[in-house]
């Protein structure tokens, strides 16, 4: 079983290495850290490799507002090597894909829509650890805050909750695995179930990163009749044509609206999935859409940026803004569908991913946001 046996303390915490942000905009720095042992709901997990999401970039930079010196990462894969004792329907040796966590007893969570938990921001964003506020790393005796996304897996061990681990099989590869924790499920999700074009349907994304073409592949699923693919990048548009986009529009150098026109003959889009976060990008996309046209919002701006369009167009056409979180999925039945549909051959993950050892993380980061990399994951 390809896992790092944790070390323990004198206390029964365990040695690790995580990186650490010390503050917004420092680098990512491999620290040793002590790592307390699970509780009673949670499980201790030995890394094999983590994505890296732009929401690791933006807690990183400071644009979301969880709280450093902490850990980041939540595209997490591994093996469980310890659990809690009221832990039961996992076991030590399992190996998971770790994805977001959420409280388990709101509405939300009792419907099966765990994205919109009443306690997600929190336990996900923004609280810098567990629900009381306790950290599970620490590093010389200091705090370290932890249980970003319920994880904080750039770490070669990593604490989280139960419920938000799910078992995956032994002979995929890890760098496939990891982005389903969270890239890879919202896209795929918003095309097939919350968009859910009709048969004949017009249909783009706007963003070619790696939730815009999960997003694509899942759309490639449908019936949409046109797929296209909206960027800067032509190297990512060119990857949108092999995953199945029917058209490209180069944004840097072509009119999107026109081209829009040109490929609809006029009718418009009939649906919309918005990756890019770019307030521009995103009212270009509500104007492109046909009557009764959906907008499904992914991409998220900076903290307290707001979007415009035409109240009086809205209604008057009948168009739908939807926002979504994490595709709307719950991934305790989104990730074994991904599995399944990987095996099958119609979701080449691969494609998108491009590996780094833990300890190239910063260049990780900078291929990110350069564009030379769609979808980093280090290996541990």
């Amino acid at each position: 079983m390809p896992t790092e046996t944790p070390t323990e303390t004198p206390m029964g915490q365990t040695r690790t290495t995580g990186a650490v942000v010390a503050q917004a905009g420092a680098p990512f720095a491999l620290q040793d850290l002590t790592l307390a042992p699970p509780r009673p709901d949670e499980v201790m997990v030995a890394l094999e490799a983590c994505g890296m999401c732009h929401a690791d970039l933006s807690a990183q930079g400071g644009s979301i507002p969880f709280p450093l010196p902490g850990v980041l990462g939540h595209e997490g894969v591994g093996h469980v090597v310890a659990i809690g004792a009221d832990v039961k329907d996992v076991a030590v040796g399992q190996r998971v894909v770790m994805s977001f966590t959420s409280c388990g007893v709101c509405p939300a969570c009792a419907e099966g829509r765990p994205g919109y938990c009443v306690a997600w921001p929190v336990l996900n964003l923004v609280g810098g650890g567990r629900a009381d506020g306790s950290s599970s790393l620490s590093c010389a005796g200091h705090g370290v805050h932890s249980h970003f996304f319920g994880q904080s897996s750039f770490a070669r061990h990593a604490v989280t909750a139960a419920r938000a681990v799910v078992p995956v099989p032994e002979d995929l590869p890890a760098t496939v695995l990891a982005p389903m924790g969270c890239g890879v499920q919202t896209g795929v999700c918003a095309a097939t179930d919350v968009l859910a074009p009709k048969a004949g349907d017009r249909v783009a994304i706007f963003g070619a990163g790696a939730v815009g073409l999960a997003a694509l592949m899942g759309l490639g699923l449908t019936q949409a009749a046109q797929i296209i693919a909206v960027d800067i990048h032509q190297g990512r548009l060119d990857l949108a044509r092999e995953l199945g986009a029917t058209h490209t529009i180069d944004a840097s150098t072509q009119d999107v609206a026109a081209e829009i026109a040109r490929i609809t003959d006029g009718a418009g889009l009939d649906g919309v999935i918005e990756t890019s976060g770019n307030l521009r990008v995103l009212e270009g996309a509500i104007a492109a859409l046909a009557a009764g046209g959906t907008c499904v919002v992914i991409g998220v701006p900076g903290h307290g940026e707001r979007a415009s369009f035409d109240v009086i167009d809205l209604v008057a056409r009948g168009l739908r803004i939807v926002g979504t979180n994490q595709g709307d999925a719950n991934p305790r039945v989104a990730i074994p569908r991904l599995v399944e549909l990987y095996r099958q051959g119609v979701l080449p993950i691969e494609k998108l991913v491009t590996v780094f050892p833990f300890d190239q993380i910063n260049e990780a980061r900078a291929a990110s946001l350069d564009g030379r990399a769609i979808k980093p994951v280090m290996t541990m």
